[in-house]
């Protein structure tokens, strides 16, 4: 089923990169579809997960939930999650909250998939 508010594209970058691609309105209707997304991946030790947030138009608290919950996978994997195209209000919500100190950010999802693992 096709979802108009929120699309995810993922995208295979080498041995050890997945890129997801998130646009749209992030939110308590549409988190549980990205939420089984990204669970569905397959993570390897000594990866990279980059979500491209570039084409997000809204995340409310459901949203922020699951991209934390992608973390702590990420980081029970052994891997790196990186945020790439962070917009202005999403990142100053998530700097509120103390995030920034947690999350990698990325101006571009081509900078995350080039960057070092954490």
């Amino acid at each position: 089923m096709t979802d108009p508010f929120l699309t995810i594209d993922q995208q295979i970058h080498g041995a050890d990169r997945v890129l997801v691609k998130v646009a749209g309105e992030l939110d308590h209707h549409t988190a549980p579809r990205l939420s089984r997304s990204l669970e569905g991946i397959p993570l390897t030790r000594g990866g990279v997960l980059v979500l491209d947030l570039s084409g997000l138009t809204y995340c409310d608290s459901t949203g922020i939930t699951v991209l934390i919950t992608a973390y702590h996978r990420t980081e029970a994997a052994g891997c790196s999650l990186f945020l790439a195209g962070v917009g202005h209000d999403l990142l100053r919500v998530l700097q509120t909250v103390g995030l920034d100190r947690v999350f990698t950010f990325h101006p571009t999802a081509q900078e995350a998939l080039d960057a070092p693992r954490d």
